[in-house]
Parts: C-alpha cells; sequence; structure tokens
C-alpha cells in the first residue's frame, strides 16, 4: 500500500512555481534566507543562526520569515521551518493567526506526530480553534492514517460547520486512499456534490488516482472526462501526468503520450517540477527525445535549474542508459554555481553501478575525495556491490570498509546484507585472519551487529591458517549464537586440515 506521503507527491497539490537559487556568487548581498538554505541537514539547528542575525544588528521582517517557512516546507526540510516557525512564535515577532497557527501545527505533525500536533491543538484559544486549525490537525491524522481518529475529527467539523470545503472532503478521500479502500473515495466525491461543494482539481485527482491503483482505466477516463466537462475547473499538467502514469503502467504507451502533450500545454513558464514530472513519465517509457527535449525547454523557460531538476534529469537518463548525455549534464551542474549535493553526482554513480561500469563509478567517489567532498555510504556500498557482482572480490571488500567507515555515527543507510555475507564468505574461503579480522570490525564499528556469518568467516580463516578457535567459539557462546549445521561442517575442517 502507497503511504500518504507518496499519494500526495503523485498528486501534487501545490503548483505554485517559485523557485529559490542558491550560488557562489558573492556578490549578492547576504540575507537571512541565503544563510539558512544551504544548511540541509535536519539534525542541525537553525535557532543559532536566526538568533545571531539579530545579534549582529540585522532587522528580521515577518513577510520575510514567512516567506523562508514557506519554502523550507515547500522543499521538505520540516523540522526547519518548524524552528524558524516556533522562533518567530516565542519573540513575539509576529502575533499568530489562525493561519500561521494551522502552518505551525501541521509542522509539528510532520516533525513530532499527530499526538504532539494534537496536544497543540487542544491549547489553542477558542477564537483560535477555526476552519484552518481543525482542517490540519485532521490533515495530521489522514496524514497518519488515524482512521477513527480522522472521523472522529470530521464529525466534529461538521458539527460546528466547518466541513464545506472541499479541502476537508480530500483529506477524507486521501484517508480512504492511504488505507487501501479506494473504493469509498468514489462515494466521498459523490457525498461532495450531494452537499453542494465543488470538487477541486485535487478532488478530480485523488478520484482517478483511486481507479487507477485498481487498474480500472475505463474507470478513469470516466472521471477525467466529467472533470474536463467541469465549467470552474481548469485542467491542470498535474492531472495529466497522473493519467498518463497509469496509461504507462497499463502498457497503453499511446494514451500515455497523448497525456503527457496535454500535461505540456498546460505547464506554466518556470515550472520546474511540473517539467521534472512530464521528463520522469517520458524516461519511463524510454523516449530519450523527448526526454532531451523537455530538459532544453526547461532550461530555457526556468532560466536557471535547481540540483532538484539536475538529479530528476540525471536519473532520468541513468534509466534510459544514456550515459553520455547524462556526464555532459552532470558536467552541466558542476560548473552551475549550485551548492553542493552529493544526491546530484550520485545520480550518476549509480547508474554506473547499474550498468557494470563500477571503475568508472568509483572514479567519480575519488575525485569528489580529492575535491574535498566525502561521498556517502551508499555510494561506496553501491560500487562495492557492483564489484561483487562482478567478481572483483578485494575490491568490493575494500569499497564496503569504506561504506562502513563513513557510516559511524549517520543514518539512514544500512549496508545490503547480501554485499556483506558475500565478503564474508569470500574471506573465510581465500582471505588472511588480518583481512577477515579488520572487515569483522569494520561492520561493528559500522553498527552492523555480530552474526554467525562474522563468526564462521573468523572460524574458517582460523582453522586453514591452522589456529585454535576455542576462543571464537566462547564468543559465539557470549553472543548467544549456538553452532549450527555449517559451523558444525566448519570445524569439522580441522581434521581435515591436520591431516
Amino acid at each position: 500500500m502507497k503511504s500518504s506521503h507518496r499519494l500526495l507527491e503523485t498528486l501534487i497539490r501545490n503548483n505554485n512555481t517559485s523557485r529559490w537559487y542558491h550560488s557562489s556568487n558573492r556578490q549578492r548581498k547576504e540575507t537571512l534566507y541565503s544563510t539558512i538554505s544551504p544548511m540541509g541537514d535536519p539534525d542541525t539547528t537553525v535557532t543559532p543562526v536566526l538568533d545571531g542575525w539579530l545579534q549582529k544588528g540585522n532587522k528580521v521582517r515577518v513577510a520575510e520569515l514567512l516567506r523562508i517557512v514557506h519554502d523550507l516546507r515547500k522543499r521538505k526540510r520540516f523540522a526547519h521551518a518548524l524552528e524558524v516557525s516556533e522562533w518567530m512564535n516565542k519573540k513575539g515577532i509576529c502575533a499568530f493567526s489562525p493561519t500561521e497557527h494551522a502552518v505551525q501545527l501541521d509542522l509539528i505533525g510532520k516533525v513530532q506526530g499527530f499526538l504532539s500536533a494534537e496536544t497543540y491543538f487542544n491549547n489553542l484559544r477558542d477564537q483560535d480553534k477555526t476552519d484552518k486549525t481543525y482542517g490540519a490537525l485532521l490533515n495530521c491524522y489522514v496524514r497518519q492514517r488515524q482512521t477513527e481518529k480522522s472521523l472522529s475529527h470530521w464529525q466534529k467539523m461538521k458539527d460546528v460547520g466547518f466541513a464545506s470545503s472541499a479541502l476537508t472532503y480530500n483529506d477524507l478521500m486521501c484517508l480512504y486512499a492511504n488505507i487501501g479502500q479506494y473504493e469509498k473515495v468514489r462515494d466521498i466525491l459523490n457525498e461532495m456534490k450531494r452537499n453542494k461543494v465543488s470538487p477541486d482539481n485535487f478532488s478530480y485527482r485523488i478520484c482517478i488516482n483511486s481507479y487507477g491503483v485498481r487498474s480500472d482505466i475505463e474507470g478513469m477516463e470516466e472521471i477525467l472526462k466529467e472533470m474536463e466537462s467541469q465549467p470552474h475547473i481548469l485542467m491542470d499538467w498535474n492531472t495529466y501526468s497522473v493519467v498518463a502514469n497509469f496509461y504507462i503502467k497499463g502498457g497503453l504507451k499511446d494514451k500515455a503520450i497523448d497525456a503527457l502533450r496535454k500535461a505540456e500545454q498546460r505547464l506554466s513558464d518556470k515550472d520546474g517540477i511540473g517539467y521534472n514530472h512530464l521528463i520522469s513519465l517520458y524516461a519511463r517509457l524510454e523516449n530519450k527525445d523527448e526526454v532531451l527535449r523537455l530538459w532544453h525547454l526547461e532550461k530555457s523557460s526556468c532560466k536557471r535549474c535547481i540540483n532538484r531538476d539536475y538529479i530528476t534529469m540525471l536519473e532520468s537518463l541513468v534509466r534510459i542508459g544514456a550515459l553520455k548525455e547524462a556526464e555532459e549534464v552532470l558536467k552541466e551542474w558542476e560548473a552551475s554555481g549550485n551548492c553542493f549535493d552529493f544526491r546530484v553526482p550520485n545520480a550518476i554513480v549509480i547508474g554506473y553501478c547499474e550498468k557494470g561500469l563500477v571503475e568508472k563509478a568509483e572514479a567519480i567517489l575519488l575525485d569528489l575525495k580529492k575535491g574535498g567532498r566525502t561521498p556517502t555510504p551508499n555510494s561506496w556500498g553501491k560500487v562495492a556491490e557492483g564489484y561483487l557482482n562482478k567478481g572483483e572480490m578485494v575490491k568490493a571488500k575494500d569499497c564496503m570498509k569504506v561504506a562502513l567507515s563513513l557510516h559511524v555515527g549517520s543514518k539512514g543507510w544500512k549496508p545490503n546484507p547480501k554485499v556483506v555475507s558475500g565478503i564474508l564468505n569470500w574471506l573465510g574461503d581465500n582471505g588472511d585472519i588480518k583481512d577477515v579480522e579488520d572487515f569483522v570490525g569494520s561492520c561493528r564499528r559500522g553498527v552492523v551487529t555480530m552474526d554467525i556469518l562474522m563468526y564462521h568467516a573468523l572460524l574458517k580463516a582460523n582453522i586453514r591458517n591452522g589456529k585454535e578457535v576455542d576462543g571464537i567459539l566462547s564468543s559465539m557462546e557470549a553472543d548467544k549464537l549456538g553452532e549450527d549445521e555449517e559451523t558444525k561442517e566448519i570445524l569439522g575442517l580441522r581434521h581435515i586440515e591436520t591431516d
């Protein structure tokens, strides 16, 4: 089942096309946003930056802070957006209206969970409990699939007269989509119309999605036709891209291309998000010409591309095997002056690995390292996997050791168990004792739990070199790892080695 995050990403709600650009151009005047923007690590606090800005005698404008919160939310830097919002509130820079409370409530739900959002809502003054704050809490419940709480809160909204907008009905449709009850989505759409609430673009997109995920193309087309016939609906690229997505999944290439053309006709200038989606969909159709054509259009329309645009383009080119073109795009990015974002070169690193060009992938990582950049453990792990697939075990081992060393203290990456076990098996059969001990040590420092495969590698290496293994067996017992059939087979090698 798709998560609510995935669903809302597919059915993009906000088509605001404003874009912030970040470059190393030192001639530009420093602003509060330009100071906060490069702080991409969500674990890095921005409060000292905000305090420091004031201490330097700089002024802060409410409009600028609200714009920063808005943009951080768009870029999914929710923890930082919440910090800025809370800082504004604590400093008394702005008296929060229900709108600001709703934004903060939504951010609390995203960062801390629905229970914290619930507490924030309950502590609001009665005059701040409006349709906006009620709606923000409903959205928190829906996002975290709290069905009973969502329906109970929905009823409260009905009781106080806050359930008469398309937005609240959309949240309820999202709820049913999130929990996989897609058949109920159409029922909510029908209820909206019965209650004289006009469905908006998002209402129809959720309904279109509910038919698409069930592979009901006929039902999807019926809703699309109804949407196109509504005089109050201005058809947008989002809807046609969702339709194109399901046509692609259904193998209906011609219909997908027709939908993509309709989507492109509705793109506005500087809409990088829209271009990125269409580029990705054409890549799934393996249509390199259209991918490149749209990329040139995007660069012309948006004037300057941000890192997200480069990532999308590189991933798309890698998907269709256009590695030469991907290399050219990577060079464009390097010359763009954008802030360094490792995800950009990582897209082509992964592409090289998937195509078996592991040496080229490793060369990029080494070049980045020489330039003072630290590649991610994920990148080195992919290169290690590539070398393992090619049977180059020494290189696989060395690259995985680098990945594990980078993983110490970091989050979000776990080494591929198949790669680790493959290296351990090879080391047990071929490596010397020091190599095995070093790799096992790297695994343990990289927060990989000591398991029986590591002990097996140590046992085999020691037995091959005529060493005693009583200490290893004692450690196994201390770690509550009993001897299995493979352990017994390995121990049986002692007699063979001594014969």
